[in-house]
C-alpha cells in the first residue's frame, strides 16, 4: 500500500481524502474481494474525457515481477474504497477474475468501443450508458 493513501485516510480532517483524492495516491493500491483474497493492484486509471469521470481502473493480476501479468479494465462503479483496510474491494471471486476479459500490457483494447465497454460492464454487473 502506498503511504499517501494511508495519510489521506488517517487524516480526514485535513486534506482532500477520502471523498476527493489525487489519482497518484491511488495508483499501486491493493484490490481485494470480500473473501479477503488478493486480486492485484491498480496500475492505471482511464478517464472519460467527455465527462471528466474515471471510467475504469486497470487492475494487474497474476504474473511474477510484472512478467505474465494480466490486466483488467474494471468499471469504476465496481470498486469500493475500503477505508478500514486502506485498499479497494471488488466483489468478484478470484477464480472468476481469472476468466474475466483481460489484456496484456502490450495489447490494450479499444476502451471507447461501445461493444467492448458494454461487455465489460455486463461482466462486472455495473450499469453502462453509451451517452
Amino acid at each position: 500500500m502506498r503511504p499517501a493513501l494511508f495519510r489521506a485516510l488517517s487524516n480526514t480532517a485535513a486534506g482532500p481524502g477520502p471523498q476527493l483524492m489525487g489519482a497518484n495516491t491511488l495508483l499501486g493500491n491493493d484490490v481485494y474481494n470480500k473473501d479477503d483474497e488478493d486480486l492485484g493492484d491498480i496500475k492505471e486509471f482511464m478517464i472519460d474525457m467527455r465527462s471528466g469521470k474515471v471510467a475504469y481502473a486497470v487492475l494487474s493480476f497474476g504474473g511474477l515481477l510484472g512478467m505474465g501479468e494480466k490486466l483488467f479494465a474494471v468499471p469504476w462503479a465496481a470498486l469500493a474504497l475500503d477505508t478500514i483496510n486502506k485498499r479497494f474491494t471488488l466483489n468478484v471471486p478470484k477464480a472468476v477474475l481469472k476468466d474475466a476479459p483481460g489484456f496484456d500490457k502490450d495489447r490494450w483494447p479499444a476502451m471507447s468501443d461501445q461493444t467492448w465497454a458494454s461487455g465489460i460492464h455486463k461482466f462486472y454487473g455495473t450499469p453502462y450508458s453509451a451517452d
